[in-house]
């Protein structure tokens, strides 16, 4: 129960609602958007990417990211939620960018046809991978701020706690 009470708690302002909406949002419409078109952003990518088993894996990462982002567009379970999404987004990094960095192939996955490779290049195509890496990070270390699910939790979990150590004790005398 503690684990959990510390988890929910946040130090984060107001302020962190607004990185909750992006994070989320992106994670939620890409999740959605491996089912609604899997051809061009599901199975069908995964394979043309590299990554194995694509008719499994695509379905699991678009489940991944429309929970996910639902949890952290809620701020429920905020923290819980940042784990599996910072895999994602470090996978993805991994199977699309580093090829672009290098300029070939990279273990099992392929290389996108660009018009030029290298640093800057990948930068560009990284920005909103970066930006969301950056954003659950974020998140996982202030949590989800003032306006979330969990801080409503926290405060009903540290209630409940308080509750049992001010309860009176039945039949002891003092």
């Amino acid at each position: 129960m503690k684990l959990l009470t510390k988890f929910a708690t946040s130090r984060a302002s107001i302020g962190a609602g607004l990185i909750r909406l992006m994070v989320g949002s992106v994670f939620f419409f890409e999740g959605i958007l491996k089912f609604l078109y899997p051809d061009a952003l599901g199975a069908g990518r995964f394979e043309t990417i590299g990554i194995p088993v694509p008719h499994l894996t695509a379905p699991f990462v678009g489940g991944v990211e429309t929970i996910g982002g639902v949890l952290v567009l809620a701020g429920l379970l905020t923290r819980f939620a940042a784990f599996p999404l910072l895999i994602n987004i470090s996978v993805a990094i991994l199977s699309t960018k580093i090829p672009i960095l290098l300029g070939h192939g990279f273990w099992t996955f392929t290389l996108a046809k660009l018009p030029r490779y290298g640093f800057l290049s990948m930068m560009h195509e990284a920005r909103t991978d970066f930006s969301m890496l950056l954003g659950l990070l974020f998140l996982l270390i202030v949590g989800a701020g003032a306006w979330s699910a969990d801080t409503v939790l926290a405060r009903r979990l540290m209630n409940r706690e308080a509750a049992k150590t001010s309860a009176p004790t039945v039949g002891r005398q003092r």
